[in-house]
């Protein structure tokens, strides 16, 4: 055999079992021979491997329905795991294979050296590939998508519209929401903007790149400037990142797909920025060593000093993104503290050279001016065999001081670090103390001793008791009764009947007698007391528990207090002026919601020029807080915390500053910014989106199709004013009747028509004006009944109350009777009379309006509680919404505007659970009809609506819709068909995004017409029932 079979034969076989690796890691088989047929079959081809071995193991026997779905949540029995196989990597560590754990311990010990070593890939190459790969296809399968499913672009271009100067969104083409958080938060540093946008590449390359680095780094570089650009200049609310995910996309290759790692991800773009601004760099400064600008924004230096094996050594490595660990620590500077002492630290100050211990510190010598911590919340559980998110709160201070970490600091915080070690053993000391105070006793329970020696006094100073506390209770007496008790000397023989009196047939109250307060009742626990003490023997106890017990209270306000001031020392260590030299203002925050398999992330970027925090969320960028920042960043809510800190130094402006024109000394901004090729590539863009504006314009123009349906712009026959006898004119004419007879019983003197008139429309505002203050059940709602109810409530002007009651009398189908055609005429009169002036026409319509939209909402109501009833969720699900959003838009003008919120919130908020929960358990029977109309119901019902439970941040429907989502996620890491893992994991990124943008959705359900009387009854009937069946309080 020659040199180069040799050679060869050694490639094949590394090869070959390269791709038994891989083929192990995917399908989690390991039978060799199998794996090895399966490439045989496949002649190499890894992709048609995956599927013979998926078909192979399809064909295996299935455990029985009873064993094959199992509750995962102890004490829950609605969350029902159906499991999956996508995440290749996880392990099954509950069975008794050794092979298995060896497996397990092997990967997470040597995963990422071997998989470099056998393929010459990094790890964080292969999950971008990963990732990038379920990105791209969830790109593509979303241009089937419907425009009423909640990911999609709305029709309606106008929706799309740029805000003046509102900062732009970008889309989510498919689990990129990493690639969102990670962008916005680069692209809010002007500095590292204006790098990007005014990026040239290098001339010798332009035409034809020499090797695969500039292949991939330059058209990347080209789609970032283009994507920057339109961040900048577009009239679009948020633009579409696909060009640059392909890019990334192209890059590496890979069959699986999980969402990506924001960390993992960053690190690896600035390494491609790196190599692209390394060849502009090495071009323009030929001859000397050049600086490449991503390296001096993103990367600094620090010295580790240590001792191994008793040898001291020193070396200075550099570093961009600083690693952090969690788990353990309450604040940043603890987490910092840690990462910069390793080891057993005595040994680097000791002066022997034999010593066989190891550690090292890490000094700062140089921090780049945007620093950036990685704070690691996910480790592997090998118990479970499956990574796991850390949700402990972990704070962190929006201005970081970093003075104690430098190396020009070293000696002087070795001294206050070894202080503050003092002072923390000291202070362990103090709590252990006061510990013994605060939990005293040898036993399980303990209690507080101040609250022990009490108690003794309370029971020394009760009164001595002569009897055992068993013998005054009569077993036979029924229980809690007086009868059949016997005497006590406290009742006497008065207490009894008297002779000849016919015998007790009621209960007995006992007489409580002024001088045996102290003596409960003997149906009553008797509260323990000493059976025998002298007064001598009371008064020295009570005098030496008294003392003691001021003594302990003493001694535990001196702990207290030394404890606080403990605290407040160690606090103030680094508080001087020489150590806040170095200031770092928080930038960015990376927030990932969910778990390990699975989640969402958003940043939080701040506005220096605004002073204030926003959040960047897809499309979706909103006025923020710092409060809101700490609620979903620090951890412990709602699976939310925070993933990558970005901090900047505070005292280098330049990374923030806006850029001004050379030649007018005006701030940029717009396409100003932009050099020429940018700004032509925006302009284009713009024209095109003009371009559909206008093109949709003309079309509703053409066809008068209103764009957005809503409650105010309905059409209804107006209820007072109909042209023909109908329910509600009966209705309202027998009213008027009613009132004009009782004005005709009334009136003796004043008989003219005007006279009538006046009366007949004060009897009925007095009849309006006793139901809108009277206080009725829920099922009673007068304001159903007459407007005059609806305007009184809620205090519309009296001109507008006039006229209306003019409006009724004024009605040309009242009866045809002398007296009723005369007032008639008279109110018309009247009406005409009235000046322009005297009623604002627009306010009276605008009254009228509302009261529309009230009855309007109560259809909307009514019909969905009605169908909610009925169990009828899919049909009851817009009822309930569209009431809820019109009853909202109500209630902003007044309390008494709508209905009561908080029950049509409710029941909302029910009847998306309960879709939930259908939808749930279709998936859960795996039958593929069911399956797809489960998660039907789910995308075009439950998750169009899920924005609209977070806009307003009520704390029910927030863990409403963590409810849902957990029992999505519950399904993740389980076993279950390919199939439906598939599903699965294109459905969870939908089910988790954030964003409270309402993107498009169903139009409203056409309204039936009730007559008033009708619209009265059912209303109340279904409102009596709800009153019998009490909301459960979720």
């Amino acid at each position: 055999m020659t040199v180069e079979q040799n050679v060869l034969q050694q490639h094949s076989q590394k090869h070959q079992q390269t791709l038994l690796n891989q083929l192990r890691e995917v399908t989690g088989t390991t039978d060799v021979q199998l794996l090895q047929q399966a490439l045989q079959v496949s002649n190499g081809d890894l992709v048609e491997a995956v599927a013979f071995l998926t078909e192979k193991n399809a064909k295996v026997p299935q455990q029985d329905e009873a064993t094959y779905y199992q509750t995962t949540q102890v004490g829950n029995d609605r969350y029902i795991s159906v499991g999956s196989q996508a995440d290749t990597n996880v392990i099954d560590l509950t069975g008794d294979d050794k092979d298995d754990l060896q497996r397990a311990i092997a990967l997470s010990l040597e995963e990422s050296s071997r998989a470099f070593r056998e393929t010459g890939i990094t790890d964080e190459e292969q999950a971008i590939s990963r990732v990038l790969e379920a990105s791209i296809a969830e790109n593509k399968a979303s241009l089937k998508r419907t425009h009423t499913e909640v990911w999609s672009d709305s029709p309606n271009p106008h929706d799309r519209k740029r805000m003046e100067n509102c900062p732009v969104g970008l889309k989510n083409v498919g689990n990129t929401c990493w690639f969102s958080a990670v962008i916005q938060s680069l692209f809010n540093l002007l500095e590292f903007q204006r790098l990007v946008l005014h990026y040239s590449p290098p001339a010798r390359v332009q035409d034809l790149p020499r090797n695969q680095k500039e292949h991939r780094n330059l058209p990347f570089m080209q789609e970032l400037r283009n994507l920057f650009s339109l961040m900048v200049g577009s009239k679009r609310k948020y633009v579409d990142p696909s060009r640059a995910v392909e890019i990334l996309k192209d890059a590496f290759k890979s069959s699986e797909s999980q969402q990506q790692d924001v960390s993992e991800f960053t690190h690896k773009l600035l390494d491609w920025l790196e190599d692209a601004f390394q060849m502009k760099a090495e071009e323009d400064r030929e001859g000397e060593k050049p600086k490449n600008p991503m390296v001096e924004l993103f990367y600094g230096r620090f010295l580790a000093v240590g001792v191994l094996e008793g040898k001291k050594f020193e070396n200075t490595e550099m570093f961009g993104q600083y690693p952090l660990q969690v788990n353990g620590f309450k604040d940043l500077h603890e987490c910092l503290e840690a990462a910069m002492i390793e080891g057993e630290i005595e040994s680097l100050h000791s002066s022997a050279e034999n010593s066989a211990k190891s550690g090292q510190e890490h000094w700062f010598t140089e921090l780049p001016p945007v620093l950036t911590f990685e704070l690691s919340r996910f480790e592997f559980n090998q118990a479970l065999g499956r990574p796991e998110k850390i949700h402990n709160k972990l704070e962190f201070p929006s201005m970081l001081y970093m003075d104690r970490y430098m190396d020009r600091n070293r000696e002087i915080t070795r001294i206050k670090r070894e202080e503050i070690r003092r002072l923390k053993e000291h202070l362990t000391l103090l709590q252990q103390r006061l510990e013994r105070y605060l939990s005293y006793g040898s036993g399980p329970k303990r209690f507080p001793l101040a609250d022990v020696l009490q108690y003794a006094m309370e029971f020394a100073s009760s009164k001595p008791v002569c009897t055992s506390p068993v013998e005054d209770i009569d077993t036979s007496a029924p229980p809690g009764g007086t009868m059949g008790q016997p005497l006590t000397a406290e009742q006497g023989p008065s207490s009894l009947p008297p002779e000849g009196s016919a015998p007790m047939t009621q209960q007995r109250v006992p007489i409580h007698k002024p001088f045996t307060q102290s003596r409960l009742p003997p149906d009553l626990p008797m509260h323990p007391a000493p059976r025998h003490i002298t007064d001598e023997e009371l008064r020295v106890l009570e005098g030496c528990l008294h003392r003691w017990r001021s003594e302990v209270e003493n001694d535990t306000r001196d702990l207290q207090g030394s404890i606080s001031r403990i605290h407040r020392t160690i606090e103030l260590m680094y508080s001087d002026k020489s150590m806040m030299q170095v200031p770092y203002r928080l930038h960015a925050v990376l927030v990932h919601e969910g778990q390990a398999n699975a989640g969402h992330y958003w940043a939080y970027i701040y506005d220096p020029h605004q002073h204030r925090w926003m959040k960047y969320n897809d499309i979706s960028v909103t006025k923020s807080s710092w409060e809101e920042l700490v609620r979903d960043s620090f951890g412990g809510y709602r699976n939310a915390s925070a993933y990558c800190l970005m901090y900047i130094n505070d005292k280098k402006p330049f990374l923030i500053e806006e850029e001004f024109d050379k030649e007018t000394g005006q701030m940029l901004s717009g396409l100003d910014k932009l050099p020429p090729d940018l700004k032509a590539y925006v302009t284009e863009d713009n024209g095109l989106f003009d371009k559909e504006v206008e093109e949709w314009d003309t079309l509703q123009e053409t066809h008068g199709i209103s764009t957005l349906p809503h409650a105010s712009t309905a059409v209804l026959v107006h209820y007072m004013e109909q042209p023909s006898p109908t329910d509600d004119s009966k209705h309202l004419q027998e009213d008027t009747e009613r009132a004009i007879s009782k004005a005709v019983a009334e009136q003796q003197e004043e008989r003219s028509p005007e006279g009538l008139l006046s009366a007949a429309i004060k009897v009925e505002y007095t009849r309006l004006l006793r139901f809108a203050q009277e206080d009725t059940a829920l099922e009673n709602d007068y304001r159903l009944q007459h407007v005059i109810v609806y305007f009184i409530q809620n205090q519309a002007p009296k001109k507008i109350l006039e006229r209306t009651l003019l409006m009724q009398f004024a009605d040309r189908n009242l009866g045809f009777d002398e007296r009723c055609k005369s007032i008639m005429k008279v109110a018309r009169a009247k009406l005409d009379l009235i000046k322009p002036e005297e009623v604002n026409m627009e306010e009276y319509e605008m009254w009228h309006q509302d009261y529309r939209n009230f009855r309007e909402t109560t259809i909307f109501l009514m019909i969905g509680l009605e169908l909610f009833q009925k169990k009828s969720f899919v049909e009851a699900l817009m009822y309930l919404i569209y009431s809820y959003q019109y009853n909202r838009e109500l209630l902003v003008k007044g309390l008494y505007r709508g209905h009561d919120e908080e029950l049509i919130g409710h029941y909302r908020r029910e009847c998306l659970l309960k879709l939930n929960d259908n939808a749930a358990g279709m998936f859960e029977s795996g039958e593929e009809p069911e399956v797809s109309k489960g998660l039907s119901i789910m995308n075009e019902l439950v998750v169009p609506c899920i924005p609209l439970l977070l806009v307003h941040d009520t704390e029910k429907d927030l863990l409403a819709v963590e409810d849902m989502r957990n029992r999505w996620c519950s399904y993740l890491g389980q076993e279950m068909e390919p199939n439906l893992q598939e599903k699965l994991t294109d459905f969870l990124p939908k089910l988790l995004d954030c964003s409270t943008e309402i993107k498009s959705f169903h139009d409203p359900p056409k309204l039936p017409t009730y007559s008033t009387l009708e619209l009265v009854e059912r209303y109340s009937r279904v409102m009596a029932s709800l009153s019998r069946v009490p909301a459960d309080g979720r």
